[in-house]
């Protein structure tokens, strides 16, 4: 696997936990990532670094949009990001093709007992 498609594997994973995050509500940049690190039991900590281009690339390809909000109880504005119907459409597709690579490598890591 070449560096390129490692990339394109992360970008991915990372780009579904972020749509299926937005399934539940909008929510700004530093919610998305808590919720993804609560979800996994602190076990995947997204840092800025890599969450802000991956919501700016689903933003330019129409699967999530933003928009500037004041948060509650706040003075200043957050970026709120919600799910578009294509954004929808894709996770389906997404989660689609992950449920299926999760089986095949259970079969790889939990073969059948021969017979």
């Amino acid at each position: 696997m070449t560096r390129r498609e490692k990339l394109e594997l992360l970008q991915g994973t990372l780009d579904m936990m972020i749509l299926k995050t937005l399934i539940f509500g909008p929510a700004h940049g530093r919610g998305i990532a808590k919720h993804i690190q609560q979800a996994t039991d602190d076990l995947l900590q997204v840092e800025h670094g890599s969450l802000y281009p991956a919501l700016h690339r689903l933003e330019r390809q129409g699967l999530i949009a933003g928009k500037w909000e004041t948060a509650p109880g706040q003075k200043r504005e957050l970026k709120y990001y919600r799910l578009t119907a294509a954004g929808r459409r894709q996770l389906h597709a997404r989660e689609s093709k992950w449920r299926a690579l999760v089986q095949a490598i259970g079969r790889v890591m939990q073969p059948a007992a021969e017979s």
